[in-house]
């Protein structure tokens, strides 16, 4: 185990300069208070700098160390993906290991949004978002459906920050956030659908998530389409 991963690094000769030019300038009564605002921002941005040199060389020591999950998840038959759980489980060592710390918030305010955020223990941290629909495919209910969407977020997101790897027969974006666009959830709910109510809520729902209907992707405005044509020419 390297030094980086070992402990937060150690003051450089320039911070440790600094800090003492504002400790005698605090002293001073005469000092002039745009001069010691200014050693205070300059201090700052050194250390901001330091903390990020930091986070990348420590994650660059842990990519080798980051463990391939094997996907026990199955979405019916049509992809099999790596349980949160199991992702949590295996990172979290090596995410100690290393002087970092995984976290998450949510927010549902505009569809089921998931923020992951990486944190170092030298002070820098990285994060990156999803906005998702609910899931209600499989006949779930609403707090399942939201539950399922946020432990995708999870997935995707963790996956993203960390490029995270599983196996399996179907090595799916769904786990490893690589290889298709998160819009395959929006496609999957539309899909889900039973009623063209549920697929006028879902067209609400991505213009919500996407911020205008102009900017919500020609592939699902096509999706919702065909869904409420299905729908029509299924009723009696």
């Amino acid at each position: 185990m390297t030094d980086t991963a070992m402990q937060v690094h150690p003051e450089s000769p320039e911070s440790s300069s600094l800090i003492q030019a504002i400790a005698r300038a605090s002293a001073d009564p005469n000092v002039n208070l745009e001069k010691m605002q200014g050693l205070m921002a300059m201090y700052e941005r050194m250390e901001a700098k330091r903390a990020e040199t930091a986070f990348a060389a420590a994650l660059s020591d842990m990519q080798s160390e980051l463990p391939s999950i094997g996907e026990r998840g199955n979405a019916a038959g049509r992809y099999t993906y790596a349980l949160w759980e199991d992702i949590n489980t295996a990172i979290k060592p090596v995410l100690q290991k290393h002087g970092f710390a995984l976290s998450f918030r949510t927010d549902f305010a505009n569809g089921i949004g998931v923020t992951a955020v990486l944190s170092h223990r030298a002070g820098h941290r990285e994060s990156t978002s999803i906005v998702l629909p609910a899931d209600p495919s499989g006949n779930k209910n609403a707090v399942q459906a939201v539950a399922s969407s946020v432990s995708y977020g999870k997935r995707y997101t963790a996956g993203a920050l960390l490029n995270l790897t599983s196996y399996g027969e179907d090595d799916d974006a769904y786990a490893t956030g690589e290889k298709k666009d998160p819009q395959q959830a929006w496609l999957d709910a539309i899909e889900a659908c039973s009623s063209e109510v549920e697929v006028d809520g879902r067209a609400k729902e991505m213009v919500n998530a996407f911020g205008n209907a102009n900017k919500v992707p020609k592939e699902l405005r096509s999706a919702c389409q065909r869904k409420r044509e299905a729908l029509k020419a299924a009723k009696p």
